[in-house]
């Protein structure tokens, strides 16, 4: 089947209200750039298939075309034999709803044609978490010595400590680590700014680090960088370099399933879910603007659930009789 992405040109008030919307979500919304990237993608695939369709003004776009371009998208190959995801959909719909409601804020349509869609509800996938034993096997892969070593156990001890986004921990500065308060400053999605603690394990390897490593990279790049990781070359560690670094530790400990900086912030959420912690604190560490969107690490395994049980309750030992 046919891609969505149709060769016309994409012309008329919808592309001009589209630049509005992604301005507005910028500058009024404050959505990061990533976010705003993926906006961008989702409507350039919504405003193409309304062209092919022969609609290229907001008035003009009723709720069958909406409906319609969705049922495409779901049947539509994006490559041959691959076909978007339902998340995939998902988002776009999202994207293509909070479209027509500015169009409806601006004044420039009387109704929202989206509006009768819906969101479409997806299955709640499990974190992929690793356990506590692997977390220590991943830590353990990390060499004794060396000054690649000392930044990378300091990278990774607080990237699980701390909970973080790779993009926050990267963007961290010196300054925004306090060894004496044992907290860290940093800036998540929407430019919120949250203070974060993290433990004594952490503190230690990203003091040894600020002791005997980074003033070496420091030198090495003969450079004023105020970043709190450095690379070879003395600049701001890349969110792609610490990928790279996580994965190839991730190997020596002998960890088989695809590990991604997001697993250890996925762990970090976990443990303390399992440890006894309020998801209201676990929303607040993790900079989560909506408790719903912790409370997915309350799902458990079945195994899980049946070792939480026999635990708990009161007659699950109880001999039959």
């Amino acid at each position: 089947m046919s891609s969505p992405q149709h060769a016309h040109a994409v012309t008329g008030d919808l592309a001009a209200l589209a630049e509005r919307f992604l301005d507005h979500l910028a500058v009024e919304q404050g959505v990061a750039p990533n976010t705003k990237q993926a906006y961008t993608r989702d409507l350039r695939l919504y405003l193409a298939y309304l062209a092919g369709e022969g609609v290229g003004s907001a008035a003009a776009v009723s709720e069958e075309h909406v409906a319609a371009f969705v049922a495409h998208l779901r049947e539509s190959e994006y490559a041959p034999q691959k076909r978007y995801s339902a998340a995939t959909v998902a988002r776009v719909v999202a994207a293509v709803r909070g479209f027509h409601r500015f169009a409806l804020r601006e004044g420039v349509v009387a109704a929202d044609a989206a509006e009768q869609i819906g969101t479409l509800r997806l299955p709640r996938a499990l974190p992929k978490a690793l356990s506590q034993a692997e977390v220590r096997a991943l830590l353990a892969a990390v060499p004794a010595e060396g000054l690649a070593a000392v930044r990378d156990r300091a990278m990774l001890e607080l990237l699980y400590a701390a909970g973080l986004r790779i993009s926050e921990l990267t963007a961290l500065d010196v300054d925004d680590v306090d060894l004496d308060g044992v907290t860290v400053r940093c800036v998540g999605k929407g430019s919120k700014e949250r203070v974060v603690p993290f433990g004594s394990v952490a503190r230690d390897a990203v003091r040894a680090y600020l002791t005997a490593g980074r003033p070496e990279f420091v030198r090495r790049g003969r450079s004023s960088e105020h970043a709190l990781f450095l690379n070879q070359r003395g600049r701001r560690l890349t969110r792609q370099g610490c990928w790279k670094l996580l994965k190839r530790y991730a190997e020596r400990a002998s960890l088989t399933r695809r590990i991604s900086p997001h697993t250890l912030r996925h762990s970090f959420a976990t443990h303390l879910i399992e440890g006894g912690a309020d998801v209201r604190v676990v929303q607040e560490l993790l900079g989560h603007a909506n408790v719903s969107t912790t409370q997915v690490y309350m799902l458990t395994s079945p195994q899980r659930l049946r070792e939480i049980y026999d635990r708990t309750h009161p007659r699950a030992r109880v001999a039959s009789r």
